[in-house]
């Protein structure tokens, strides 16, 4: 899921070299952490948070496939 979450954040922002991913396990649960430089931080959330929230659903039906739980965090 990581690279998957990389791979889509690379494509949104201005300077994908700035694009973090790290994946950590609580749990049963995968949580993923995208962190970006904070002039592209409105273009991973997008307006109202629709570009979050179409990155948690991508996410979300790769990972059923998997039958695991995982959940993409932003972080500033």
């Amino acid at each position: 899921m990581k690279e998957l979450v990389e791979v889509m954040a690379k494509a949104l922002v201005d300077n994908p070299e700035e694009v973090s991913v790290t994946e950590r396990t609580e749990g049963r649960t995968t949580i993923v952490e995208l962190r970006v430089a904070p002039s592209d931080m409105g273009k991973v959330i997008g307006k109202q948070g629709r570009i979050a929230k179409s990155i948690r659903a991508v996410v979300k039906a790769a990972s059923t496939r998997d039958n695991t739980r995982v959940e993409v965090e932003i972080v500033e």
